[in-house]
């Protein structure tokens, strides 16, 4: 509880030099304070919601595979291409935070397309 009272005091610390910033600074400065201010409940979710993380890491660990490929390959050379990148990175991510197998899923995925049946879902799968 101390914690809570605590943080709503650095938040308005914090918030102080936004509105400076919003009314005083440069174009630029300006609209990045307004951004700021406007997200100001959604930087605090973290505080209210049991589980919630303050940072955003496990997102730029799940993205890093895909920047470090598009780094060192030649990325995709039409729409075709760059759809099934970003399904295949999005899947193997998905299937892997599952701790899924990401062969036998595409194998499914393959299959499925050859009979004319619905791709299995990404989506979690109750254990049976």
């Amino acid at each position: 509880m101390a914690f809570l009272a605590e943080s709503g005091k650095r938040q308005e610390e914090l918030r102080t030099p936004l509105r400076w910033g919003e009314e005083h600074g440069a174009p630029k400065t300006r609209a990045l304070c307004r951004d700021l201010l406007e997200r100001w409940p959604s930087l605090w979710t973290w505080l209210e919601v049991e589980g919630a993380e303050p940072t955003n890491n496990a997102a730029e660990r799940a993205l890093r595979p895909a920047v470090l490929w598009r780094k060192s390959s030649f990325g995709h050379q039409s729409e075709n291409g760059e759809q099934l990148v970003e399904r295949m990175l999005t899947a193997v991510t998905t299937l892997r935070l599952q701790s899924r197998n990401v062969w036998r899923y595409l194998v499914e995925t393959c299959e499925a397309g050859r009979l004319g049946q619905a791709a299995p879902s990404l989506l979690s799968q109750a254990p049976d």
